[in-house]
This record gives structure tokens, sequence and C-alpha cells, in this order.
């Protein structure tokens, strides 16, 4: 295919059965958020513009309250920090700022070093709020699932600069980090009380497995096309079945989607196996919370992925209704949104 051809993105989420829902705290919670990001300076007006744009929060947390919401917003502004910066730097500085991002975190009544990467007081700041009112159990899980994602993001960026392409399996394992899921799951079960055991559970690990799946194939999909066209769509999984399999961007999309119907119909099926605490009603209520809200981020993925202009323009309605857009030209000069 080339440049100009129509390209169809599969209709994946046809059979979901969570709905798109909106939190009632988030028009508050993003303007504090947004200023409280905005007052480090960590890029310029055009990248604060572009997530401000965004409204993920609002989809991706519909059932937090107002605490928890803030708590998400901020998150949703320390990934957007970490990632445009991250996306244009060598291997060894991402492991510097992961390194210090992380040492904020488990250390969030430390000053940070002067002179140090803004990254890291963001983080500190961030986490030192959140800490005030997330219970112990959330916290240590957010803290562990974050250094997987730091982790993944310095592995990402060593592909990058190798122009490494990596296969199916290999790549999912990367990309099940990368993508920020465990660390935001932490932050929908922010103010529950869910003890290891019922979290290591196999159901409930399988369940969670899925929907980080199912948000992946979400994400690349509707990325897809922007990244190419600025010709960084390595870490990406349509670029990743076109080499592995010899197939087109348009055999590819359907390739992904048939696989994404998979893990629907087995997240669906695990769905309804799930173990029950009836002699445990707050255990049940907490539960049931975390699993609504793996089905809530699936959801908000995909209307957000649409209802942005990140990837669509303005046209991201229209395509989620026709599921059709136009190949873009490939610009390998394109400047990162924080430049």
């Amino acid at each position: 295919m080339s440049a100009g051809d129509i390209i169809v993105i599969p209709d994946t989420l046809r059979s979901w059965p969570w709905p798109r829902d909106i939190n009632p705290s988030y028009d508050v919670c993003k303007k504090e958020s947004a200023a409280w990001c905005e007052a480090f300076k960590a890029f310029g007006p055009k990248a604060q513009d572009s997530f401000n744009r965004c409204d993920f929060t609002s989809l991706a947390f519909p059932l937090l309250n107002r605490e928890g919401c803030r708590i998400g917003c901020d998150l949703m502004n320390l990934f957007f920090v970490i990632d445009e910066h991250t996306d244009v730097a060598a291997t060894a500085v991402v492991r510097q700022q992961a390194d210090m991002i992380m040492d904020a975190i488990r250390h969030p009544n430390r000053p940070r070093p002067v002179g140090e990467w803004i990254g890291g007081e963001i983080a500190r700041c961030f986490w030192s709020n959140a800490t005030r009112t997330a219970t112990p159990t959330a916290q240590r899980r957010f803290v562990e699932a974050f250094q997987q994602y730091m982790d993944g993001v310095v592995q990402q960026a060593d592909d990058r600069n190798s122009s490494r392409i990596r296969d199916v399996d290999s790549y999912f394992k990367v990309r099940r980090e990368t993508i920020g899921a465990k660390p935001s799951f932490a932050v929908n079960e922010i103010h529950l009380n869910i003890p290891d055991e019922v979290m290591a559970d196999p159901i409930v690990v399988k369940l969670t497995d899925l929907s980080i799946d199912a948000l992946i194939i979400g994400n690349d999909l509707c990325s897809y096309n922007v990244e190419q066209a600025r010709g960084d769509d390595g870490h990406n999984l349509v670029t990743i079945v076109m080499h592995q399999y010899g197939l087109d961007v348009q055999q590819a999309m359907s390739w992904i989607g048939d696989l994404h119907d998979q893990i629907v119909d087995e997240f669906l099926h695990t769905w309804h196996d799930l173990p029950r605490f009836d002699t445990s009603p707050d255990l049940e209520h907490d539960f049931r919370l975390y699993v609504d809200g793996l089905g809530n981020w699936v959801r908000a993925n995909d209307s957000w992925s649409f209802e942005s202009e990140r990837y669509f323009g303005k046209k991201g309605r229209e395509v989620q209704d026709t599921r059709k857009t136009v190949l873009l030209p490939r610009k390998r000069d394109l400047e990162p949104l924080g430049v």
C-alpha cells in the first residue's frame, strides 16, 4: 500500500459491554492538574496544549472519587512528561531519567538534587500527593508497577535507538510494560483494600493481562498512521506483524483485529468465571470496582483515540464511525511535540 490509500481500522469493541463513561469530578481536577503540571515548565506550550486537549482521565477513571480523579489526572500528566522526554533521548539518558523518577517515587519526602532533570521533581510531587489518601496495598502495587513501566521505557528507547523490530511475542512482552497500564490499574484501586492473594488469583491475573493486551492492540491500531508518517513506528504492533508475516498495512490490521476478537472472547468468558466474596461484602465491593475499572479502561482507550486529535486530527469521530482513514505520507523530519 502507498500514501493516499484507504485503510480500514477494525471495530475491535463492537461487542464490549462497558459503555463510555465520564468522571463527574473531571472538569475541576483537569484544571487543577494542568496548572500543577504547567508550573514545572517541563516542555513548551505546544506540547502542553496537545495534552490538555486529550481529556483522557475523564474516560479512564470514571469510578474514582474526587481525590482519585486528581491522582489519575496527575499520573496522565506524568506519563506525558516521560513520553515527551524519553522518546527523543539516547538509551543511557533514558536509563538515568528512569532511575531519577523511581528514586523520587520511593522517597517522595526527600528534596530532589539541585539542577536535576525536572521529571524527578514532577514524579516526587505526584506521588507525595497521592500517598496522602492511597491505601498501603495500592501504594505498594503502584511502586512495583511503575518500576516495571520505567524499565520497559528504557527497553523501548534501546529498541528505537538500535532500530530493532521485534517479533509479536517479544513485542507484547515489552509493550505490556511501556503502555503504562499496570500503574494505571493501581490508581484504579488507589482507595481500595484488595489482598495480594486475591490479585494473585490466576483468573484475576488472566483478566488483567487480557485487558492490557486489548489496550495495546487498540492503541497501536489507532496510532500507527501518525507514527509511520514520522518514521517512529518500530514500536507498533502493525509494523511488527507486517515485518514478521510479510503483510501490507491492511492485511496486518485485519490480522490484529482477529487477534483482538480472540482476546475479547476470552476476556468475557473469564469475566463470567470470576471468584465471589459473599462472606466479605467490602472485599466483594472493592473487587468488583477493580474489575469494572479494567473494562472501563479498554473502552476509555478506544474512545479517547478517536475523540482526541492526537491520531486523527479533526476527523476522529468520522473515522470512528466509518473506520476508514487515509494512509499518510512518510516524513522522518517531523518535530516531536515537546520541541
